[in-house]
């Protein structure tokens, strides 16, 4: 049995709890460990790298608005023209739009709202209704 003396030596070489843990990496095959050398670091080299990638995002991102913009020219020349020559048609077909998103936003509201108090008051008028029935 170990003595209180040994006790409190094995206790202080113990790693506490909380203490962080020390990342290492482990050779199986020449049974070493320990933390391995990360090189040569040029942080000007992965800053220029770095750069470059954003400078390439930002491109994309000027081409897609791009893209954008240029759909939506098209798409307002294209519903000018298509009131001009049939105004008509085109009259017809928002008032129709414009009477389905109407119903549909009735229909949302065509149910009305009960409050709490007339809620309760179904409640207990259901219960005595049960009661009665059991007599």
């Amino acid at each position: 049995m170990a003595t209180e003396k040994e006790n409190k030596t094995s206790a202080e070489n113990s790693a506490k709890i909380g203490s962080p843990i020390p990342r290492a990496g482990v050779d199986k095959s020449a049974t070493l460990g320990g933390v391995q050398s990360h090189g040569d670091f040029d942080a000007q080299e992965e800053i220029s790298a770095l750069r470059r990638e954003l400078e390439i995002v930002r491109q994309q991102f000027v081409t897609a608005a791009d893209a954008v913009k240029g759909g939506a020219r098209q798409v307002a020349r294209q519903t000018e023209a298509t009131v001009k020559l049939y105004p008509v048609s085109t009259l017809v077909t928002v008032a129709a739009l414009a009477g389905a998103f109407a119903f549909a936003v009735a229909g949302l509201r065509a149910t009305p709202s009960r409050s709490r108090y007339e809620r309760t008051l179904d409640d207990l008028r259901d219960m005595f209704d049960k009661v009665r029935d059991r007599f």
